[in-house]
C-alpha cells in the first residue's frame, strides 16, 4: 500500500538528506559554499556524487514521478524546504534524468521550472535548470514567444536562461530566438549576462560557424566579453 504523499515526499526527503550527510565533507562544504557565495550552508557533496545519490534514490520511489501534479508537487517541497544547497541539485538532478519522462518537457513545467530560476538566483542552478527548460522548447518550439519575454523578464536570471536555453541544441537551434534573447540584452551591463550571450554563440558556432560570426559583426553594441566568448574557437 502507497504512502500519502505528503508522507512518502517526507520519507524522500530525510532519505535524501541522511544520504547527503552521510557522503558530505565539512572541510569541503565551506570551500564549495565560499566559492558560490551562497548563503545556503552545504553538505560538502560533489555534484557528480550528489547527482548519483538523488537518482538512485528516487528510481527507489518510483511512484513520486508517474503523475505529473505529484512529480511537480514533489520537486517543488523539496525545493522549497531545501535545508542546503545540494537538496536543490539532487531536485534537478531528478529533472535531468528524466524520471518523470514526458512531465519534465511539458508545457506546464516551465513555471516550476521558472520558480527554479527566480528562487534559485545564481549560475549553479539557474544553468542546470536551464537545460529543463530547453527540453521544454524542443517538445514545443511554438514556446519561443514565451522565451521572448523571459528575455525580457525583470529578474536578470529568468533572462539568463532564455539566452542559454538552446545550449547543446546543435541544428536544432532557433536561430531567430537566439538573435532575439540575445538583442534584447546586449546592452545589459550585467556580468551573467554579458558571459551567456558569449557562452550562448560559442556553442552555436559549432553547429553555424558563418551564422555566428556575421551576428557578431553585425552587432556593434555587444560587449568585448560577449563578442570575445563568442568568437573564441572562430
Amino acid at each position: 500500500m502507497r504512502a500519502e504523499p505528503t508522507a512518502a515526499v517526507a520519507t524522500f526527503q530525510e532519505e535524501l538528506r541522511a544520504g547527503l550527510a552521510q557522503a558530505g565533507d565539512p572541510q569541503r562544504a565551506e570551500q564549495a559554499r565560499r566559492y558560490l557565495k551562497s548563503q545556503m550552508p552545504m553538505y560538502g557533496v560533489g555534484v557528480p556524487q550528489t547527482r548519483r545519490l538523488a537518482v538512485d534514490l528516487a528510481r527507489r520511489h518510483p511512484w513520486l514521478w508517474e503523475e505529473a501534479a505529484t512529480w511537480e508537487t514533489t520537486l517543488r517541497r523539496l525545493w522549497d524546504e531545501a535545508e542546503r544547497r545540494e537538496e536543490r541539485l539532487a531536485v534537478l538532478a531528478v529533472v535531468r534524468a528524466r524520471l518523470g519522462g514526458e512531465h519534465v518537457e511539458r508545457v506546464e513545467a516551465l513555471d516550476l521550472y521558472r520558480h527554479f530560476l527566480r528562487t534559485g538566483a545564481w549560475w549553479d542552478l539557474v544553468d542546470e535548470t536551464s537545460h529543463a527548460v530547453g527540453a521544454v522548447l524542443l517538445a514545443h518550439p511554438d514556446e519561443d514567444e514565451r522565451l521572448r519575454r523571459w528575455a525580457r523578464d525583470e529578474d536578470l536570471w529568468v533572462r539568463r536562461s532564455a539566452i542559454i536555453c538552446q545550449l547543446q541544441h546543435k541544428d536544432r537551434t532557433d536561430p531567430g530566438l537566439l538573435s532575439d534573447v540575445i538583442e534584447a540584452n546586449q546592452e545589459d551591463p550585467e556580468f551573467f549576462i554579458r558571459k551567456a550571450i558569449g557562452w550562448a554563440l560559442r556553442d552555436y558556432a559549432r553547429t553555424a560557424p558563418v551564422w555566428v560570426r556575421r551576428f557578431v559583426d553585425s552587432h556593434p553594441r555587444l560587449s568585448p566579453l560577449s563578442r570575445r566568448e563568442a568568437l573564441k574557437h572562430l
